[in-house]
């Protein structure tokens, strides 16, 4: 249940996510994982000093969790032997009228219906001759400071208890306060994506530094702290995304959900409509028992508009937030937030 690390933690939104866990039923045990205070954000100049500040306001409409958590309590909910790990899917073809599915071990499974949850690089959007991922030109370099409040108090501190972000054109420091007093670091950069084939991973501190330095001169210590001081060696993650307006084809059952149909640079609604898009699917599959085109066609009509219209705010919410007019732009946002109110969320 546990065969690889996950990623940052997400926030799941009232209006999408939170709508399909409380569908299944698991609305207790997703307040049970929920990081509470984890919603405030802060933004800094890069000399440390606080631009603007959104407090979490305890209503919970975008809760933070750990996304192993998240897995865990979703896992946790189907019955035993429904989850098979180890599985890797190569590759998917036809056969016979239906569609096979061939395993990285050599396995290989038929199935009349098939649904792709299988993410940004998923084999049956492939199969349906979709598009493939693009690189955005921004890599995140992250580590992890652990026991921040005795070990690292001034980057505890000038993270707070959710989330904070500093930037500069095309460059910039991410962290996010998790539970268990660590704190999750981020570099944003933008840079060619053989940049880190550059970076030596042997050395944990030495990788750290050059990372840090890509940033130049006139960040404070203490943010650059949360990057150098990290307990954990880095790990260089390129942010892909598919081009907008893409389109698969249409093939007798099967279809796609999540990253496998929309993936876009993160912004805060990847794995909210990829929870949505499940529990909508599942609902119009029970809904049409006798014919599952009928469920996949109704459920297209209402996922492929809503996708791209999603998919433009977060091309759009990504370079705002961490592109080449970002320092403007996140003061622009904090004057409108100072004005209108909280409207804002990532």
């Amino acid at each position: 249940m546990n065969p690889r690390a996950q990623g940052g933690q997400l926030d799941i939104h009232d209006f999408n996510g939170q709508v399909a866990l409380r569908q299944c039923q698991l609305m207790d045990e997703f307040r049970s994982v929920i990081t509470m205070g984890a919603e405030a954000m802060r933004f800094l100049d890069t000399d440390g000093q606080v631009v603007g500040e959104i407090p979490d306001d305890g209503e919970l409409t975008n809760p933070e969790v750990l996304r192993g958590e998240l897995r865990r309590i979703l896992v946790e909910s189907l019955p035993e032997g429904t989850v098979r790990w180890g599985h890797k899917v190569a590759s998917v073809e036809a056969a016979n009228g239906a569609h096979r599915v061939n395993f990285a071990d050599g396995e290989s499974v038929g199935a009349d219906v098939l649904v792709g949850a299988d993410g940004a690089w998923s084999r049956v959007r492939a199969y349906l001759g979709g598009a493939v991922p693009e690189y955005t030109g921004t890599l995140w370099a992250e580590t992890f400071l652990h026991d921040v409040e005795v070990r690292h108090p001034a980057a505890a501190a000038i993270v707070g208890r959710g989330a904070m972000l500093a930037m500069q054109p095309g460059k910039g420091i991410f962290g996010h306060r998790e539970a268990n007093e660590v704190i999750h670091s981020y570099v944003v950069m933008k840079k060619p994506l053989s940049w880190s084939d550059t970076l030596d991973l042997t050395n944990r501190e030495r990788a750290l530094r050059t990372i840090a330095d890509q940033l130049g001169d006139g960040w404070a210590p203490q943010l650059i702290e949360l990057i150098t001081a990290g307990d954990t060696a880095p790990v260089i993650r390129p942010i892909w995304g598919l081009p907008l307006g893409h389109t698969w084809d249409r093939v007798s059952g099967v279809m796609l959900v999540g990253d496998a149909a929309h993936l876009t640079p993160p912004d805060g609604d990847g794995a909210n409509w990829a929870l949505f898009d499940g529990a909508e699917l599942g609902t119009l599959i029970a809904e049409n028992p006798g014919d599952i085109d009928a469920a996949f066609d109704a459920f297209a009509e209402r996922m492929l508009p809503r996708s791209a219209e999603s998919s433009e705010e977060g091309y759009q919410s990504f370079e705002r937030t961490f592109g080449y007019n970002a320092p403007a732009n996140l003061r622009n946002m904090m004057e409108g937030i100072k004005t209108y109110g909280r409207e804002y969320h990532q």
